[in-house]
């Protein structure tokens, strides 16, 4: 697995793709939080904390993240190099843990520089130093689990086809139906609202930012998580027999 995962992040570095993973994220947030009016703009929003960003980044990932993972399984198909991959001295699970694995850090690392925000906005509060840590940190923590549920679709999408398009398109589409679907469901179904919400990513995500770690979320982000990954290895095992 570990050879899987830096071969992964071998060849996001080794080319423009990792770094321009990394600029478009940064530049997308930058623009909609700190430039352009409206309802993501910090500076604007009249409280010292990051609910904009927290706002913005699952959707700037929702198109992301398949970008970055919709080659890691169909340009193996594709190429005709998953047929080698598959018959080496590894399982099924440890190729799949590893590619997403990949994924994942390098998002995580477009992620990071972002406590920069925390670091600008901190004195600026009235008081100075007033912002809601604990509500911040928890948030990470919720973006870190929705990170790891998107790339585990875009790996699951990305072994499907040996159409990197097809891969993204997939993708971009279960993971806007998980992220806000199950909202839009619950505004029509308003008897079964809550409980149809609570079938969407969104709702889980929002719960952890508020700073209050449920083990129902936890739950449903490792369920969602761990469903894609294991329907990715059947995948493979098919291309295995």
């Amino acid at each position: 697995m570990k050879a899987i995962l830096l071969r992964e992040i071998k060849s996001f570095f080794g080319s423009l793709t990792g770094y321009l993973v990394i600029a478009v994220f940064l530049i997308l947030n930058g623009i909609f939080l700190w430039i352009v009016d409206g309802q993501y703009n910090i500076l604007q929003s009249g409280y010292n904390d990051l609910s904009p960003f927290f706002q913005l980044a699952p959707l700037v990932l929702l198109l992301l993240i398949p970008a970055i993972t919709m080659k890691s399984i169909s340009d193996e198909r594709k190429q005709g190099t998953i047929e080698l991959l598959v018959t080496k001295p590894l399982s099924l699970n440890q190729i799949v843990i590893g590619k997403f694995l990949g994924a994942f850090l390098l998002v995580v690392l477009a992620i990071l520089p972002t406590v920069l925000y925390i670091i600008i906005l901190n004195p600026y509060g009235m008081p100075a130093g007033n912002m809601d840590l604990g509500s911040t940190l928890g948030s990470y923590l919720g973006l870190m689990f929705l990170i790891a549920a998107y790339t585990s679709i875009g790996i699951f999408c990305s072994s499907l086809s040996d159409n990197q398009i097809v891969a993204f398109i997939l993708a971009v589409i279960i993971c806007f139906v998980l992220y806000l679907g199950f909202d839009q469901l619950a505004e029509l179904f308003k008897s079964s609202a809550t409980l149809i919400e609570k079938l969407g990513i969104s709702y889980h995500f929002k719960s952890i930012s508020r700073g209050v770690i449920d083990t129902r979320d936890l739950i449903y982000f490792i369920s969602v998580t761990a469903f894609f990954l294991m329907a990715t290895v059947f995948n493979l095992k098919n291309v295995r027999k």
